[in-house]
Protein backbone atom coordinates (compact mmCIF):
# COMPACT_ATOMS: atom_id res chain seq x y z
CA UNK A 1 0.00 0.00 0.00
CA UNK A 2 1.16 3.47 -0.67
CA UNK A 3 1.62 5.75 2.15
CA UNK A 4 -0.40 9.18 1.68
CA UNK A 5 1.04 11.68 2.77
CA UNK A 6 -0.46 13.86 5.66
CA UNK A 7 2.98 15.03 7.04
CA UNK A 8 2.23 18.88 7.79
CA UNK A 9 -0.84 20.76 7.96
CA UNK A 10 -4.14 19.40 7.93
CA UNK A 11 -6.71 21.65 8.37
CA UNK A 12 -10.28 20.42 10.12
CA UNK A 13 -12.62 22.17 8.34
CA UNK A 14 -15.65 23.65 9.65
CA UNK A 15 -18.97 23.34 8.18
CA UNK A 16 -20.53 26.95 7.95
CA UNK A 17 -23.64 27.64 8.39
CA UNK A 18 -26.40 29.73 7.12
CA UNK A 19 -27.89 32.73 9.91
CA UNK A 20 -31.33 32.51 8.81
CA UNK A 21 -32.32 28.85 9.21
CA UNK A 22 -29.04 27.22 10.08
CA UNK A 23 -28.58 24.94 6.68
CA UNK A 24 -25.46 24.35 5.58
CA UNK A 25 -23.71 27.66 3.81
CA UNK A 26 -21.93 26.33 1.13
CA UNK A 27 -20.96 29.31 -1.18
CA UNK A 28 -18.92 29.95 2.79
CA UNK A 29 -17.80 26.50 2.53
CA UNK A 30 -16.00 26.88 -0.97
CA UNK A 31 -14.34 30.33 0.50
CA UNK A 32 -12.67 28.75 3.28
CA UNK A 33 -11.50 25.84 1.28
CA UNK A 34 -10.31 28.42 -1.41
CA UNK A 35 -8.63 30.62 1.76
CA UNK A 36 -6.91 27.61 2.89
CA UNK A 37 -5.46 26.14 0.07
CA UNK A 38 -4.12 29.46 -0.78
CA UNK A 39 -3.00 29.80 2.90
CA UNK A 40 -0.37 26.52 2.08
CA UNK A 41 -2.20 23.84 4.53
CA UNK A 42 -0.86 20.20 2.70
CA UNK A 43 -4.66 18.31 2.95
CA UNK A 44 -8.20 18.92 4.66
CA UNK A 45 -10.05 17.06 7.04
CA UNK A 46 -14.03 17.16 5.95
CA UNK A 47 -16.44 15.93 9.05
CA UNK A 48 -14.38 16.02 11.78
CA UNK A 49 -15.25 17.53 15.11
CA UNK A 50 -14.88 20.96 13.97
CA UNK A 51 -16.67 19.81 11.35
CA UNK A 52 -19.58 19.22 13.55
CA UNK A 53 -20.35 15.98 11.76
CA UNK A 54 -22.37 14.54 14.65
CA UNK A 55 -25.00 17.50 14.36
CA UNK A 56 -25.40 16.77 10.42
CA UNK A 57 -27.86 14.56 8.98
CA UNK A 58 -26.41 11.47 7.50
CA UNK A 59 -27.35 13.50 3.64
CA UNK A 60 -25.71 16.35 4.59
CA UNK A 61 -22.43 14.59 5.07
CA UNK A 62 -22.87 12.94 2.29
CA UNK A 63 -23.44 16.45 0.36
CA UNK A 64 -21.00 17.87 2.57
CA UNK A 65 -18.26 15.61 1.60
CA UNK A 66 -18.80 15.62 -2.16
CA UNK A 67 -18.65 19.81 -2.56
CA UNK A 68 -15.68 19.37 -0.69
CA UNK A 69 -13.86 16.73 -2.86
CA UNK A 70 -15.28 18.88 -5.93
CA UNK A 71 -14.14 22.17 -5.02
CA UNK A 72 -10.89 20.50 -3.79
CA UNK A 73 -10.70 19.54 -7.47
CA UNK A 74 -7.74 17.13 -6.58
CA UNK A 75 -5.00 20.47 -5.76
CA UNK A 76 -4.89 18.47 -2.21
CA UNK A 77 -5.29 15.32 -0.27
CA UNK A 78 -8.60 14.80 1.88
CA UNK A 79 -9.16 12.79 5.19
CA UNK A 80 -13.15 12.03 5.99
CA UNK A 81 -14.38 11.72 9.56
CA UNK A 82 -16.31 9.04 10.98
CA UNK A 83 -17.20 9.33 14.04
CA UNK A 84 -20.29 9.48 16.47
CA UNK A 85 -21.07 5.94 16.61
CA UNK A 86 -20.17 4.00 19.74
CA UNK A 87 -21.42 0.84 18.36
CA UNK A 88 -18.74 -0.78 16.21
CA UNK A 89 -20.52 -2.80 13.81
CA UNK A 90 -22.95 -0.15 12.88
CA UNK A 91 -19.16 1.98 12.39
CA UNK A 92 -18.35 -0.58 10.36
CA UNK A 93 -21.58 -1.15 7.93
CA UNK A 94 -21.35 2.56 7.12
CA UNK A 95 -17.75 2.78 6.36
CA UNK A 96 -18.68 -0.34 4.24
CA UNK A 97 -21.94 1.49 2.73
CA UNK A 98 -20.41 4.57 1.86
CA UNK A 99 -18.47 5.69 -1.48
CA UNK A 100 -15.02 7.07 -0.76
CA UNK A 101 -14.12 7.45 -4.32
CA UNK A 102 -11.78 10.68 -4.06
CA UNK A 103 -10.61 10.37 -0.38
CA UNK A 104 -7.33 9.35 0.56
CA UNK A 105 -7.89 8.29 4.14
CA UNK A 106 -10.47 8.29 7.47
CA UNK A 107 -9.90 9.14 10.52
CA UNK A 108 -11.94 8.17 13.66
CA UNK A 109 -11.88 8.51 17.28
CA UNK A 110 -12.23 5.71 19.65
CA UNK A 111 -16.39 5.14 20.87
CA UNK A 112 -17.37 7.42 23.37
CA UNK A 113 -19.30 7.07 26.28
CA UNK A 114 -19.04 2.95 27.05
CA UNK A 115 -15.77 4.02 28.04
CA UNK A 116 -14.02 0.44 26.48
CA UNK A 117 -11.11 -0.93 28.32
CA UNK A 118 -8.30 -0.98 26.29
CA UNK A 119 -8.76 -4.20 24.49
CA UNK A 120 -12.03 -3.56 23.45
CA UNK A 121 -10.38 0.10 21.90
CA UNK A 122 -8.04 -2.53 19.87
CA UNK A 123 -10.55 -5.12 18.93
CA UNK A 124 -12.76 -1.97 17.68
CA UNK A 125 -9.97 -0.50 15.21
CA UNK A 126 -9.17 -3.74 14.06
CA UNK A 127 -12.48 -4.27 12.77
CA UNK A 128 -12.38 -0.51 11.10
CA UNK A 129 -9.24 -1.69 9.65
CA UNK A 130 -10.44 -4.66 8.41
CA UNK A 131 -13.70 -3.04 6.66
CA UNK A 132 -11.76 -0.10 5.61
CA UNK A 133 -10.89 0.24 1.92
CA UNK A 134 -8.52 3.32 2.82
CA UNK A 135 -5.67 3.98 5.46
CA UNK A 136 -6.99 4.93 9.01
CA UNK A 137 -5.59 8.28 11.19
CA UNK A 138 -6.59 7.07 14.57
CA UNK A 139 -7.98 10.43 16.41
CA UNK A 140 -7.36 9.77 20.34
CA UNK A 141 -9.02 12.90 21.95
CA UNK A 142 -10.21 11.76 25.22
CA UNK A 143 -11.63 15.04 26.45
CA UNK A 144 -14.92 13.56 24.09
CA UNK A 145 -14.46 9.93 24.42
CA UNK A 146 -13.70 9.84 28.11
CA UNK A 147 -10.81 6.91 27.59
CA UNK A 148 -7.45 7.69 26.32
CA UNK A 149 -5.85 5.52 23.63
CA UNK A 150 -2.77 4.60 25.19
CA UNK A 151 0.22 4.75 24.12
CA UNK A 152 0.55 0.95 24.05
CA UNK A 153 -2.51 0.20 22.51
CA UNK A 154 -1.36 2.98 19.77
CA UNK A 155 1.46 0.93 19.25
CA UNK A 156 -0.34 -2.17 19.06
CA UNK A 157 -2.53 -1.14 16.65
CA UNK A 158 0.25 0.50 14.47
CA UNK A 159 2.40 -2.96 14.40
CA UNK A 160 -0.66 -4.71 13.93
CA UNK A 161 -1.68 -3.55 10.71
CA UNK A 162 -0.36 -1.19 8.07
CA UNK A 163 -3.75 0.32 7.63
CA UNK A 164 -3.18 2.97 10.56
CA UNK A 165 -0.93 5.69 8.67
CA UNK A 166 -1.32 8.07 11.41
CA UNK A 167 -2.68 9.46 14.55
CA UNK A 168 -4.06 12.18 15.51
CA UNK A 169 -2.70 12.29 19.79
CA UNK A 170 -5.12 14.96 21.66
CA UNK A 171 -4.70 13.76 24.86
CA UNK A 172 -3.07 17.11 25.73
CA UNK A 173 -0.28 14.28 27.54
CA UNK A 174 3.45 15.43 25.66
CA UNK A 175 5.00 12.56 27.49
CA UNK A 176 2.51 10.18 25.97
CA UNK A 177 3.34 12.13 22.46
CA UNK A 178 6.72 11.25 22.77
CA UNK A 179 6.60 7.49 24.04
CA UNK A 180 4.97 7.17 20.79
CA UNK A 181 7.08 8.85 18.54
CA UNK A 182 10.18 6.77 20.36
CA UNK A 183 8.26 3.19 19.73
CA UNK A 184 6.42 3.24 16.80
CA UNK A 185 7.06 1.53 13.56
CA UNK A 186 8.28 3.52 11.21
CA UNK A 187 4.69 3.91 8.99
CA UNK A 188 3.31 5.77 11.75
CA UNK A 189 2.83 9.25 11.75
CA UNK A 190 2.49 11.71 14.64
CA UNK A 191 0.05 14.45 14.35
CA UNK A 192 -0.83 17.04 17.03
CA UNK A 193 -4.34 16.91 17.95
CA UNK A 194 -4.16 20.68 20.18
CA UNK A 195 -2.94 23.74 18.27
CA UNK A 196 -1.13 24.84 21.41
CA UNK A 197 0.81 21.84 21.80
CA UNK A 198 1.89 21.65 17.77
CA UNK A 199 5.49 23.39 18.33
CA UNK A 200 6.49 21.17 21.12
CA UNK A 201 5.36 18.04 19.60
CA UNK A 202 7.14 18.96 16.42
CA UNK A 203 10.07 19.91 18.61
CA UNK A 204 10.01 16.36 19.85
CA UNK A 205 9.52 14.62 16.44
CA UNK A 206 5.91 14.61 15.59
CA UNK A 207 5.40 14.85 11.72
CA UNK A 208 2.55 17.79 11.55
CA UNK A 209 -1.35 18.57 12.73
CA UNK A 210 -5.06 18.57 12.27
CA UNK A 211 -5.45 22.11 13.15
CA UNK A 212 -8.36 24.18 14.15
CA UNK A 213 -6.71 27.60 13.74
CA UNK A 214 -5.70 27.09 10.53
CA UNK A 215 -8.97 27.39 9.40
CA UNK A 216 -8.82 31.10 9.75
CA UNK A 217 -4.72 31.62 9.72
CA UNK A 218 -3.44 28.31 7.00
CA UNK A 219 -0.65 30.96 6.03
CA UNK A 220 1.14 31.36 10.09
CA UNK A 221 0.14 28.17 11.01
CA UNK A 222 1.18 26.15 8.22
CA UNK A 223 4.12 28.70 8.08
CA UNK A 224 5.07 27.38 11.59
CA UNK A 225 4.84 23.49 10.98
CA UNK A 226 6.74 23.81 8.39
CA UNK A 227 9.81 25.68 9.64
CA UNK A 228 9.86 23.77 12.60
CA UNK A 229 9.88 20.40 10.45
CA UNK A 230 12.86 21.65 8.76
CA UNK A 231 14.36 22.98 12.21
CA UNK A 232 14.32 26.22 11.17
CA UNK A 233 13.01 26.90 15.10
CA UNK A 234 13.76 31.02 15.22
CA UNK A 235 10.96 31.25 12.21
CA UNK A 236 8.90 28.20 13.89
CA UNK A 237 8.78 30.10 17.70
CA UNK A 238 8.00 33.42 15.94
CA UNK A 239 4.61 32.55 13.84
CA UNK A 240 4.10 30.38 16.79
CA UNK A 241 4.02 33.42 18.82
CA UNK A 242 2.25 35.34 16.17
CA UNK A 243 -1.56 33.08 17.16
CA UNK A 244 -0.42 32.14 20.72
CA UNK A 245 -2.89 34.87 22.68
CA UNK A 246 -5.49 33.27 20.03
CA UNK A 247 -5.46 30.02 21.03
CA UNK A 248 -7.64 30.14 24.58
CA UNK A 249 -10.03 32.37 22.91
CA UNK A 250 -11.06 29.30 20.37
CA UNK A 251 -12.35 27.28 23.02
CA UNK A 252 -13.10 29.27 25.86
CA UNK A 253 -16.75 28.30 24.79
CA UNK A 254 -15.83 25.05 22.95
CA UNK A 255 -15.07 24.35 19.65
CA UNK A 256 -15.82 25.28 17.04
CA UNK A 257 -17.80 28.43 18.47
CA UNK A 258 -14.64 29.87 18.69
CA UNK A 259 -12.97 29.03 15.40
CA UNK A 260 -16.63 29.70 13.46
CA UNK A 261 -16.56 33.38 15.74
CA UNK A 262 -12.94 34.44 14.66
CA UNK A 263 -14.13 33.48 10.65
CA UNK A 264 -17.21 35.52 10.98
CA UNK A 265 -14.73 37.95 11.97
CA UNK A 266 -12.72 37.73 8.95
CA UNK A 267 -15.57 37.56 6.71
CA UNK A 268 -15.50 33.92 5.89
CA UNK A 269 -18.77 32.70 7.40
CA UNK A 270 -21.30 33.07 10.31
CA UNK A 271 -20.78 31.86 13.59
CA UNK A 272 -23.76 29.61 13.61
CA UNK A 273 -23.65 26.33 15.06
CA UNK A 274 -26.27 23.49 15.82
CA UNK A 275 -27.73 22.56 18.87
CA UNK A 276 -26.59 21.27 21.27
CA UNK A 277 -23.41 23.61 20.48
CA UNK A 278 -24.65 27.35 20.49
CA UNK A 279 -22.34 30.43 18.74
CA UNK A 280 -19.95 32.12 20.30
CA UNK A 281 -21.47 34.62 22.86
CA UNK A 282 -20.78 38.38 22.45
CA UNK A 283 -18.79 38.98 25.01
CA UNK A 284 -16.30 35.98 23.88
CA UNK A 285 -16.30 37.62 20.21
CA UNK A 286 -15.23 40.94 21.52
CA UNK A 287 -12.67 39.57 23.45
CA UNK A 288 -11.75 37.41 20.50
CA UNK A 289 -12.02 40.53 18.35
CA UNK A 290 -9.86 42.18 20.68
CA UNK A 291 -6.94 39.22 20.35
CA UNK A 292 -7.32 38.97 16.30
CA UNK A 293 -6.42 42.32 16.01
CA UNK A 294 -3.45 41.70 18.16
CA UNK A 295 -2.05 38.77 14.84
CA UNK A 296 0.50 40.20 12.29
CA UNK A 297 -0.42 40.22 8.65
CA UNK A 298 1.56 36.91 7.77
CA UNK A 299 4.30 38.41 5.17
CA UNK A 300 6.98 36.64 3.40
CA UNK A 301 9.60 38.00 5.81
CA UNK A 302 8.24 35.61 8.50
CA UNK A 303 10.35 33.14 6.95
CA UNK A 304 13.99 32.76 7.55
CA UNK A 305 14.36 36.34 8.81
Amino acid sequence: MNQPKFKGTGVALVTPFRHDDKSVDYAALERIIEHVITGGVDYLVCLGTTGEAIGLTPQECRQVLDFTIKTTAGRLPIVAGFFGDNNTARLVDNICQFNLDGVAAIMSSSPAYNKPTQEGIFRHYMEVANASPLPIIIYNVPGRTASNVTCDTILRLANASSQFVAVKEASGDLVQGMRIMKHKPDHLLVLSGDDPLTLPLLGCGADGVISVIANAYPAHFSGMVDAALRNDMATARRLNEALLDVHPHLYAEGNPAGIKGALEILGFCSRETRLPLIALSETGQEALRQALSQVPAFQTNFIGC
